[in-house]
């Protein structure tokens, strides 16, 4: 069987909405981080995936975000505007959630290539993005795929929330936006260095912030501990989401045990919104 056969009939058990990942300044996408940034808008960086397997539930890939968008769209991403399905697949998904869940989760499954999603409280109640900055480059995009290594770590268990202990301080706020800024341009110089940093700040950022989103006492492994080992060995690491997930690492070389992804791109596609 020749990888378009496998790839058809993967998509008739999966689907073909893309998953998505996150990169640097995860969380300013909540109006409650955002809205004690002294200077927005804060960023972070969505990647859109091709579904080339079924990433695990509770991991931070945007898989609950994904589950609606299979409900609603049948299975295939809509050939419409990104800021409107955004918007629809946001709605949908947040319609009767006392505590909704971030635009980038949407943002990064509509938006194709590796995505600067700018926040600012000021817009739309801080929302959706004040800006949303798309390269569909494909030698950035292979670049991408050739550093990012994936490892599985941890689902979120039951009974995890990592907002119990919050800590809005502006200075944190301020540099976890400004981590994702950082990210999205060592992706477009291509900087496999500045990239790590960036993910490692953005860690630092989380673990001030929220200090649960690295620690818990639902969580029965060391993560800080983790994380530190491949941090101090590669160009730099982050977890997919909160609780853990997946670890990427930034690397130049082969990571044991890890796997890649491929990037979903399009064509002529390098767009500013907003």
């Amino acid at each position: 069987m020749n990888n378009r056969v496998a790839k058809r009939n993967l998509d008739s058990i999966i689907g073909s909405i893309p998953y998505r990942m996150a990169f640097a300044g995860g969380w300013v996408d909540q109006p409650f981080i955002s809205a004690h940034n002294p200077t927005p808008p804060g960023s972070m960086v969505v990647v859109s995936l091709e579904p080339t397997f079924p990433f695990m539930t509770k991991c931070g890939m945007g898989t609950s975000s994904r589950q609606v968008a299979m409900k609603i769209w049948g299975g295939t991403l809509p050939d419409k505007d990104p800021q409107f399905l955004m918007r629809e697949l946001y709605h949908a998904e947040n319609a009767d959630r006392s505590e909704p869940s971030g635009s980038q989760d949407m943002a990064g499954i509509v938006f194709s290539g590796v995505n600067r999603l700018d926040y600012d409280v000021n817009f739309e109640g801080g929302f959706f993005p004040v800006h949303v900055e798309s390269n569909n480059d494909p030698e950035v995009a292979r670049w991408l795929e050739d550093v990012i290594y994936c490892l599985p770590v941890n689902q979120r268990p039951n009974g995890y929330s990592p907002l119990a202990v919050i800590n809005l301080d502006p200075t944190w706020i301020e540099r976890l936006g400004q981590s994702g800024k950082d990210c999205f341009q060592a992706i477009l110089d291509q900087n496999a260095e500045k990239l790590g940093s960036s993910m490692n700040e953005t860690i630092r950022c989380w673990e001030a912030i929220l200090p649960h989103t690295v620690r818990h006492p639902t969580i029965t492994i060391n993560l800080l501990e983790i994380l530190k080992f491949y941090q101090s060995h590669y160009y730099g690491a982050m977890y997919s989401g909160c609780g853990g997930g997946y670890l990427y690492v930034v690397s130049d070389e082969p990571v044991p045990g890890a796997f890649k992804v491929n990037i979903r791109i399009s064509a002529g596609k390098n767009t500013r919104n907003g």
